[in-house]
């Protein structure tokens, strides 16, 4: 069976075909700075790396395009497209009606477009995607994997906001959490990499990109991640807000004159790191603006990290400790100032970096504390992919 995995971001389309004979990937790749005059794809194949700088607009633009690349020219390794048997989505929020994976039926994809406002970047650049394979391939089973599952093991006292109870009982209006898979993944491939036991074990996993999230896993089951009802809610992002003192909003709300789309608009697509540095929201562009002696792209990184250190100081408290840390994530991963920065000053909680070790790690399976920290801090890069790719296999 060969399945192609589809994870349609904000600003970016991974991908990856595999043969599920054995697991393997026969190709893999992804479109990045979707929107942006500078977007390429990247391409792997036959454990090479290949980058083509490529136009693409929006989302449904680069499904075609990722199509393209898979059937015709010198990447092609489909004769077409009919040589696949099933399609698997990352989807972003369902609200509560969708917890675990499913078919992408009609029915299903019209309660999915109707929890749009939940996740106003993410549910429509999944539902182009679905479309997109649909317009191609009308027969092909696709299946959608959910960012909210993995949470939904949280207590109700970690996922129930301080409003009247009403609200949650109509409306749904609770914490979901989002980055399901890729905390779901990174945890249990941590503790293969350790050779540890997730019973037990109290570990932070912080998926740190475009978008961002951290949760925190207690014996193998979730108990509290940063985002919320929405994607909007915890650490600062590249154009969102993160969490913001709802004050300030019922404020900026009258000052600026914002109805609820402008009020969205301001704290989802041009807040985080693009809004405070007014340069990019892209991480390496803030380290370059750095370089060259911008202040406010060091203002932006300096919150940045900051945030993340607070929730790790959090869910330590929240679990009675911690024993590992995890980065993922393609900040997480790539880049060891967004670590160190995360990190610094929390040796009274046992955490000593390797300087040597974080410096010299990209996105490769490490360990980038000290031997003789308490706790252990690890890159693992994420394979949401791999993980949708199963569940899919499992439903078609």
């Amino acid at each position: 069976m060969k399945i192609l995995v589809l994870n349609c971001g904000s600003s970016s389309i991974k991908y990856a075909l595999y043969d599920m004979t054995d697991k393997s990937v026969i190709t893999s790749g992804g479109i990045e700075k979707i929107g942006l005059p500078d977007s390429f794809i990247n391409i792997k194949l036959n454990g090479e790396k290949h980058k083509v700088l490529h136009p693409i607009a929006e989302h449904t633009a680069g499904v075609e395009y990722i199509f393209e690349v898979l059937t015709q020219g010198e990447y092609a390794v489909l004769k077409d497209l009919n040589e696949l048997d099933a399609v698997g989505h990352r989807m972003v929020h369902g609200g509560e009606k969708f917890n675990k994976s499913v078919l992408l039926t009609p029915e299903v994809m019209k309660e999915f477009a109707a929890c749009n406002d939940l996740a106003p970047l993410h549910n429509p650049a999944n539902i182009k995607g679905v479309n997109a394979v649909k317009a191609l391939l009308p027969q092909i089973p696709q299946v959608g994997v959910f960012d909210t599952a993995f949470h939904q093991t949280m207590p109700d006292y970690a996922y129930m906001y301080a409003l009247p109870y009403e609200l949650y009982k109509k409306y749904g209006v609770r914490r979901y959490g989002f980055h399901g898979t890729s905390h779901r993944y990174v945890y249990q491939r941590v503790c293969e990499y350790l050779g540890i036991q997730a019973e037990g074990k109290k570990i932070i996993t912080c998926h740190i990109g475009n978008g961002a999230s951290i949760a925190a896993v207690k014996d193998g089951k979730c108990v509290d991640t940063s985002m919320g009802l929405t994607p909007l809610e915890g650490l600062i992002m590249g154009t969102r807000s993160g969490d913001i003192d709802a004050g300030a909003v019922t404020f900026l709300m009258d000052k600026l004159n914002l109805d609820t789309k402008g009020l969205s608009d301001l704290l989802n697509k041009k807040s985080g790191l693009a809004g405070v540095s007014e340069l990019s929201s892209d991480f390496r562009d803030i380290l370059a603006g750095i370089a060259a002696g911008n202040d406010k792209a060091r203002l932006a990184k300096e919150m940045y990290t900051y945030r993340i250190k607070k929730y790790i100081g959090q869910y330590a408290a929240a679990m009675g400790g911690v024993d590992v840390i995890v980065f993922t994530g393609g900040a997480g991963e790539n880049q060891w100032e967004v670590r160190e920065g995360a990190t610094r000053d929390l040796e009274f909680m046992g955490i000593k970096m390797d300087e040597k070790r974080n410096r010299s790690c990209r996105a490769t399976e490490a360990i980038l504390s000290a031997d003789e920290s308490k706790v252990t801090v690890c890159c693992i890069p994420t394979d949401e992919e791999l993980m949708i790719a199963m569940d899919t296999e499992a439903l078609v």
